[in-house]
C-alpha cells in the first residue's frame, strides 16, 4: 500500500508559522521524508537528491536521467539541464569563450522555456537573477505535479522545492520564507483535493 499521503500529511513542519526560526532544516525534512518512502522508491528518492549536488551533473549523470523509467526524474532533470546550458551560454558571451564551452549535449526543448530562461539571466541584480530562475525551476515542477494525486511525482516535487527553500534560507531569509509559504500552499491544496476525491 502507497503512504504518500501520509508522509506529505504527516510533515510537522506543515503547521508552523513561517519565521525563520521555525522553517525547519530542509535535510532533516527530507531525511524524514525519505524513512517513510517505501523501499522500492528509495532509489529514485536517491538520484533525486543525488542531482541537487552540482559536483554530480556531468554527461553521464544527466544521461541516466533523461532514460529514467520515472517520469519527474526525465523531465525535471531535462529541464534543469537545459537551463545549466542556458546558464553556460550566458557566461559564455559575458566572458568571450568560445560558444558551446562547458555545455552538455540536450534534447531540443520548449523554446519558450529557454527565453524565458535567458530573460531571467538577463537580470543585472545578482540576487533577482537567481530568485527569477529559481522561480522558473519552482514552476515548472508545479507544472510537472499538477495532476499528480499524492503520489511518488508528488514527494518528489515536494524534495525538489524543499532544495530551494534550503538554498534561499541560507540566500536570503525573506525569499526562503515566501518559498516556502508557496510550497505549504501547494500541498495543502494537493491534499485536500486527494480528501475530495
Amino acid at each position: 500500500m502507497n503512504n504518500y499521503e501520509y508522509i506529505i500529511a504527516g510533515l510537522p513542519v506543515l503547521n508552523r508559522d513561517m519565521e525563520k526560526s521555525e522553517l525547519g532544516d530542509p535535510d532533516s525534512i527530507i531525511e524524514e521524508i525519505r524513512s517513510r518512502c517505501p523501499s522500492r522508491d528509495l532509489p529514485t528518492v536517491d538520484f533525486l537528491l543525488k542531482g541537487c549536488d552540482s559536483a554530480n551533473l556531468n554527461e553521464e549523470f544527466y544521461s541516466s536521467a533523461l532514460s529514467s523509467r520515472n517520469r519527474f526524474i526525465r523531465a525535471y532533470f531535462s529541464y534543469d539541464l537545459m537551463m545549466r546550458n542556458r546558464k553556460a551560454a550566458f557566461i559564455n558571451r559575458s566572458l568571450g569563450r568560445p560558444e558551446g564551452q562547458d555545455m552538455l549535449p540536450e534534447e531540443e526543448g520548449d523554446i519558450t522555456q529557454r527565453d524565458a530562461v535567458d530573460a531571467a539571466l538577463a537580470t543585472e541584480d545578482l540576487l533577482s537573477r537567481e530568485k527569477a530562475l529559481d522561480s522558473l525551476l519552482w514552476d515548472r515542477i508545479e507544472e510537472l505535479t499538477a495532476l499528480e494525486v499524492l503520489n511518488l511525482e508528488v514527494v518528489l516535487g515536494f524534495i525538489a522545492r524543499l532544495k530551494i527553500v534550503g538554498r534561499w534560507v541560507q540566500l536570503d531569509p525573506a525569499t526562503g520564507r515566501e518559498f516556502f509559504r508557496k510550497l505549504v500552499e501547494t500541498v495543502r491544496g494537493s491534499y485536500k483535493k486527494q480528501e475530495n476525491n
